[in-house]
């Protein structure tokens, strides 16, 4: 029997390996970047925010990993996202986040596809 990790490329990440706060901006950690997905771990400290943003020409996938954020939703549209939940923005729709939680990180798996969705920042 060969030894797998010899074989096969990985395809099993540590989240604590790929998260890194910053006292400035949000860190995001490219977990992985192809042409059918962009998959990015998320460490958002308190009162730091994600810009309210759209891909025009694709989804974005967040798996909420822990705490919690508003959620932007375009038109003023705030909701919670917290530990557990999973948020889906379709192309075009409107989505980013603030931690308000005075103590706790917001940690979020996102998941882009295609990879060449865009980027375009929007109004909250």
């Amino acid at each position: 029997m060969k030894n797998a990790a010899m074989t096969t490329e990985s395809r099993i990440f540590t989240v604590s390996e790929l998260t890194h706060p910053s006292d400035g901006e949000p860190i995001l950690s490219v977990v992985l970047e192809t042409v059918e997905t962009v998959i990015v771990v998320y460490h958002v400290l308190p009162g730091q925010e994600i810009a309210a943003h759209v891909h025009p020409h694709g989804q974005d996938t967040w798996t909420v990993l822990s705490g919690s954020a508003g959620y932007y939703q375009g038109s003023g549209v705030v909701t919670k996202l917290q530990a557990g939940e999973i948020a889906v923005a379709k192309p075009g729709q409107v989505h980013g986040a603030i931690n308000a939680d005075p103590e706790e990180p917001f940690i979020f798996v996102s998941v882009v596809a295609p990879g060449n969705a865009g980027f375009a920042l929007a109004e909250k």
